[in-house]
C-alpha cells in the first residue's frame, strides 16, 4: 500500500524515501531551493502559465486561480515532506498551489518536465550571482583610484627575478590590479551574455508536444534567447565550468598581486603598511605587527580554483543527459563559491584603501639599486655608438665597480677599458642615474611614467563607468520582466517576483 499521500505524485514506487536519504540529501538540498532558487521558480511557473493562457489550454477562469495560488506561495509556506513531496521544492510548490485552488485545474502542468525548469532555475540564480559579483570587481576597481593618485609620481622599485630592476611607482602597481580587475569583469560580461539563454521548452531532453513558444518564453524571464538544442539544454552546464573557470583565473591573478603586497608589508621590504585595524599581533613575539587579512585574502582567492576543480571532476565522463550527479552536485558550492568571492573584493577594496605605501624607503632603495643601468646601456649605444651588447658589458662593469653613486670618472675608466672614449659622462649619469628622470624617461603608451599613468587612469574610469551600466541593465532586466508577467497575469506589484536573489 502507497504510503499516506504518495499515491498523489507516482504510481511507480509505494514507499517514500529513506530517513537517512531524506535527512542527509533531500532536506538539505530542499533547504537550499527555497532559499536561493524558489523566486526563480515562481517567476519560471509564472511565465509557463502565460504561455498555457496563450496556448489556450487554460482559460482566464484558471489562469486567475492558479495566479492567485502561486502568488501566496512563499518559504514560509513550504515544508520538505518525503511524503508529500518527497523532500522537493518543484512538487512542494505543485502540492501548494493546488491545496490553494477552490476547483482542481487539471491541465496546469499538463506537457512539463522537472528537467528543463531546473536547469532553468539554477541558470537564473548562477546570472543573478555573476552580476553581483561583476558589481563587487567593478567597486574594487573603483576604489584604487585615489589610492593611485595619491601615489601617482612616487619612485618605487620594480622587480623582476624577484629582485630589484627598473622604477616604477605605487601608482603605476595599483593600475595593474586595475586592470586585472576590469579584464574580468569585461570577461564576465561576455560570458553572461553567452550563457544568457533559456533552457525552457526543452522538456525532459527532446522538446515538447505543446506548441510553446520558447522565445517568448525566454524575453519573459528575461533571457536574451532560447538555447538551440533541447538536449544540451537540460544536459549541459557548461556555463557553470565556464564561469568556475574564469574565476580561477580571476582569483590566480589576484594572489599573485596579494604576495607582492605579503613581501612588502613584511620586515624584510617594509614598502607598505596597514592600519591598525587591520593588523594582528603575534601571541609570543610582542615586537611583531602582523597582516593576517592579506593571508586570508590570498587564501581565499584558491577557493575559486578548486571550486573548478569541483565542477569539473563532477562533470567529467557523465553521460551526456540530465542527471543529479550533474545537475544538483555539479552546482553544490556555486552559492557559497560566489558569495565567498564577493566577501574577498570587499575585503581587498578595504585592504587598497588603507594601504599607506612608505614613499621614503622606497625612493631610498631605488637608488641604492642602480635602476638606471638600463638607461645607461642605451645612451651609450644611441649617444656613443657603443654596440648594444657591449654597451651592456660597460654599464654592468660600471655598476660592480661604482657602489657609492653616480661617478664620472668610473664610467670614463670603464669604456676606456673597453676601447671607448666616453664624452659627457658627469650630465648623462646625472640623468640616467637620476631616480626621477628614470621614471619620465619612459616614453611608450602603458609606461610607468607618470603622466602614462594618468591617461590609464583616466581611461579605467572610463571603462568603469560602463562596464558598471552595462551591469546594472543585466541586473536589473530580470526584475522588469517579472513585474511584467506579474502585470499579465493580474498579479499584484507586491509579488515575490520583484524581490532580489538571496
Amino acid at each position: 500500500m502507497s504510503a499516506p499521500g504518495l499515491g498523489s505524485l507516482t504510481g511507480r514506487i509505494s514507499r517514500a524515501p529513506a530517513t537517512l536519504v531524506d535527512e542527509e540529501v533531500l532536506r538539505p538540498q530542499f533547504d537550499h531551493d527555497v532559499t536561493h532558487l524558489l523566486p526563480f521558480h515562481l517567476r519560471i511557473e509564472k511565465a509557463l502559465l502565460a504561455e498555457y493562457a496563450r496556448m489556450r489550454v487554460l482559460d482566464q477562469d484558471e489562469v486567475r486561480a492558479v495566479a492567485a495560488a502561486l502568488h501566496a506561495v512563499d518559504a514560509g509556506t513550504l515544508t520538505p515532506d518525503p511524503e508529500g513531496n518527497l523532500s522537493d521544492l518543484s512538487f512542494a510548490v505543485e502540492k501548494a498551489v493546488a491545496g490553494n485552488l477552490a476547483v482542481p485545474v487539471p491541465a496546469w502542468r499538463v506537457d512539463r518536465s522537472r528537467n528543463d525548469f531546473q536547469a532553468c532555475a539554477q541558470l537564473q540564480l548562477g546570472l543573478a550571482l555573476t552580476a553581483d559579483v561583476a558589481m563587487e570587481i567593478l567597486a574594487c576597481a573603483a576604489a584604487l583610484h585615489e589610492p593611485a593618485v595619491r601615489y601617482l609620481c612616487d619612485p618605487m622599485p620594480g622587480c623582476t627575478h624577484l629582485q630589484a630592476a627598473q622604477v616604477i611607482t605605487p601608482a603605476f602597481f595599483l593600475t595593474a590590479v586595475r586592470e586585472h580587475l576590469l579584464h574580468t569583469a569585461d570577461r564576465l560580461l561576455a560570458g553572461y551574455d553567452g550563457w544568457n539563454a533559456s533552457p525552457l521548452g526543452a522538456g525532459a531532453m527532446s522538446g515538447q508536444r505543446l506548441p510553446w513558444d520558447r522565445h517568448r518564453l525566454a524575453r519573459l524571464l528575461a533571457f536574451d534567447r532560447a538555447e538551440r538544442h533541447a538536449l544540451s539544454s537540460v544536459a549541459s552546464r557548461s556555463w557553470l565550468l565556464e564561469l568556475a573557470a574564469e574565476l580561477a583565473t580571476f582569483g590566480v591573478g589576484m594572489s599573485r598581486f596579494l604576495t607582492d603586497l605579503m613581501n612588502w608589508a613584511g620586515g624584510e621590504y617594509a614598502y607598505v603598511e596597514l592600519p591598525d585595524e587591520l593588523a594582528g599581533i603575534s601571541s609570543a613575539m610582542p615586537q611583531k605587527k602582523n597582516y593576517p587579512i592579506l593571508e586570508r585574502l590570498r587564501g581565499k582567492s584558491t577557493h575559486a580554483l578548486a571550486w573548478y576543480v569541483d565542477v569539473a571532476a563532477t562533470q567529467r565522463a557523465t553521460s551526456f543527459s540530465n542527471s543529479v550527479e550533474v545537475s544538483k552536485e555539479s552546482s553544490a558550492q556555486l552559492v557559497d563559491q560566489l558569495m565567498g568571492l564577493r566577501t574577498m573584493l570587499r575585503l581587498t577594496t578595504t585592504v587598497f584603501g588603507a594601504l599607506t605605501f612608505r614613499v621614503d624607503r622606497l625612493r631610498e632603495r631605488c637608488e641604492q639599486a642602480h635602476l638606471g643601468a638600463f638607461s645607461l646601456a642605451n645612451e651609450l649605444t644611441l649617444a656613443d655608438g657603443v654596440p648594444w651588447r657591449e654597451a651592456q658589458v660597460i654599464a654592468g662593469r660600471y655598476i660592480m665597480a661604482e657602489r657609492g653613486g653616480p661617478e664620472p670618472e668610473t664610467l670614463r675608466r670603464v669604456g676606456t677599458d673597453a676601447g671607448y672614449a666616453l664624452e659627457r659622462t658627469p650630465e648623462r649619469l646625472a640623468h640616467v642615474m637620476s631616480v626621477d628622470g628614470e621614471l619620465r624617461s619612459r616614453a611608450t603608451t602603458g609606461s610607468a611614467a607618470p603622466s602614462e599613468t594618468v591617461a590609464l587612469l583616466d581611461e579605467q574610469a572610463t571603462r568603469i563607468d560602463t562596464l558598471t551600466a552595462d551591469w546594472r541593465r543585466r541586473r536589473r532586466a530580470p526584475l522588469d520582466a517579472a513585474r511584467h508577467v506579474d502585470a499579465l497575469l493580474g498579479l499584484p506589484h507586491s509579488s515575490v517576483s520583484d524581490r532580489e536573489p538571496a
